[in-house]
């Protein structure tokens, strides 16, 4: 390009006359061709009355020393043109259009009287030209760079993601898993899932215990709804090889799959996930999160731990939000209380994370998988919270229909079969599971799994049983 400005801007200074060093070479610098000739080009400078060029920002030429192969072979080519070939004038007005340039008169040569670009004109599209080059160029390195920061970033963020999950999922060796594994069952049609929750409260020095904490909750991403059911740790039941038990001992009998058998046959539903909460490292993470919002039921003082609340809403830190999922010797209803406390608890860490923005839940998930162990993915849990992010959450809370028992000198919770039936057909059914006047749909009525727990051991006949005893209905409500 910078060959051909510099010789139209020789030629333009020294007149028509001067030799053009090009003029006897065929191809794309030929001289112009004689009279009636015909050629192509985007870029041809413009003609006389009766001449065409080819080539790119040629110069201007006399015919006078045009070689006879090019005449030759243009008068060739000028033969094979067919009708529809647009007419050189509107060719030259259409090569400028969008350009920017237009064709000036040069200097008038005296053999031929052929017009070329001014050579501002040419200089200044070569320069854009040149311009554009490096620009494209800037571009392209640019580009290749954001493509290699991305590919490591984003191996970054795999192996990132891949720790929380070797946290979140460590909890379990591979037998565990496995074993677990075989328990847990797809999602319903719907996209609606249930998940087993279980609090093991093993304190340090401790290498197994029972789970201090049962729960069943309903997940719905489309509809954004979270039921949230506890069964209370000392419920009456058979487990298979080890007769009648506390529901809670299975996760001490069998671990996370027995736990899970275990209360996916006392709901009567399939159970898909499991999350095992640790108590002691909650507190961190509820300090992490600047503590949490509850209304505390009714005032307390813990003797274990030293913590007094009093009732109405606060905010709780670690500690206090610790004794609170404890308590249940200085509280109206002992276990059920506690249950209560649990499940506002997990509710409070819940909307918690939610308020928090896109860009810190993932945070925030890294923080609570140090004190949970679960089948989920890190990328299953960080979905799960924006999909309830972007919907909204409704979240219903309530306990199994129960009521101390003693057998034999032992305590039990017996389990109150028919409303523990008609609760688990409204949570199946998305409803509020504790709104008894609630008409529960057809295919949750008519399921006779539903809630049938036919593992339980507590005496079928329990009416009269419950009028001297603590029930789940003892617990101080909160509006």
């Amino acid at each position: 390009m910078g060959f051909r400005i510099r010789t139209t801007a020789f030629i333009e200074e020294a007149g028509a006359c001067a030799p053009n060093p090009m003029a006897n070479r065929p191809g794309k610098h030929s001289a112009p061709l004689n009279s009636g000739t015909s050629r192509r080009g985007a870029h041809s400078a413009p003609l006389g009355s009766t001449q065409g060029r080819r080539g790119s920002h040629s110069a201007p030429v006399t015919s006078a020393g045009r070689s006879t192969r090019s005449a030759q072979a243009a008068r060739s080519r000028s033969a094979q043109a067919d009708a529809s070939r647009t007419p050189r004038a509107s060719r030259a007005r259409s090569s400028f259009e969008g350009t920017g340039f237009a064709p000036t008169a040069s200097p008038v040569s005296a053999a031929g009287g052929s017009q070329s670009f001014a050579a501002t004109d040419s200089l200044a599209h070569a320069k854009a030209a040149r311009k554009k080059s490096r620009g494209k160029k800037i571009a392209l390195g640019i580009a290749a760079a954001l493509v290699v920061i991305l590919a490591g970033a984003g191996t970054a963020l795999a192996l990132y993601l891949n720790g929380i999950n070797a946290t979140i999922q460590g909890g379990l060796d591979d037998a565990e898993f496995k074993e677990l594994g075989e328990q847990l069952a797809p999602a319903k049609a719907d996209g609606s899932y249930y998940v087993g929750i279980f609090g093991s409260d093993a304190r340090k020095g401790e290498t197994a215990s029972r789970s201090d904490v049962t729960m069943l909750a309903r997940i719905d991403p489309d509809k954004g709804v979270v039921d949230l059911i506890s069964v209370p740790r000392d419920t009456m039941i058979n487990i298979e090889g080890h007769g009648t038990q506390k529901i809670n001992a299975a996760y001490a009998f069998g671990g996370p799959s027995e736990a899970v058998k275990t209360l996916s046959t006392f709901a009567g539903v399939p159970i898909t996930h499991y999350v095992e909460v640790h108590f002691e490292e909650l507190k961190d993470v509820v300090n992490e999160l600047g503590g949490i919002q509850v209304n505390v039921p009714e005032s307390f003082y813990s003797d274990t731990s030293g913590i007094s609340l009093e009732a109405g809403e606060q905010t709780l830190d670690g500690d206090q939000a610790l004794a609170f999922a404890r308590e249940r010797h200085a509280t109206r209803a002992g276990d059920f209380s506690r249950a209560q406390a649990q499940r506002m608890i997990i509710e409070a860490i819940v909307e918690k994370v939610l308020s928090k923005s896109i860009t810190e839940i993932p945070g925030t998930v890294e923080s609570l998988a140090r004190c949970v162990t679960t089948d989920y993915s890190v990328t299953d849990l960080v979905s799960l919270a924006l999909t309830f992010k972007d919907k909204g959450l409704t979240m219903y809370s309530a306990a199994c229909p129960s009521y101390t028992l003693n057998q034999d000198g032992i305590s039990y919770v017996g389990t109150q079969y028919a409303e523990w039936q008609d609760m688990m057909r409204r949570v199946d059914a998305g409803l509020d599971p504790t709104d008894t006047s609630a008409e529960i749909p057809e295919p949750q009525a008519s399921d006779t799994e539903l809630g049938a727990a036919t593992n339980a051991a507590s005496p079928a006949e329990y009416r009269d049983l419950m009028a001297d005893a603590l029930t789940t209905d003892d617990v101080v409500d909160v509006e």
